[in-house]
């Protein structure tokens, strides 16, 4: 099992950070989305559309 893991390190590395940055991008979502934001990013105050409040 050691040997894998010495073999395979840089993958680890970088697996391990590609699912930290999926993990904080799914955060902010989920924290804009508490926070009654849209998702788009497209400045949607404005909009006739803009999305439901639920509070």
């Amino acid at each position: 099992m050691l040997d894998w893991i010495v073999n395979n390190w840089g993958t680890l590395v970088v697996a391990i950070i590609a699912l930290g940055i999926v993990v904080a991008v799914i955060g902010v979502i989920y924290r804009d989305k508490k926070q009654g934001k849209c998702s788009c990013g497209c400045s949607c105050e404005g909009c006739a559309m803009n999305c439901k409040k639920d509070k």
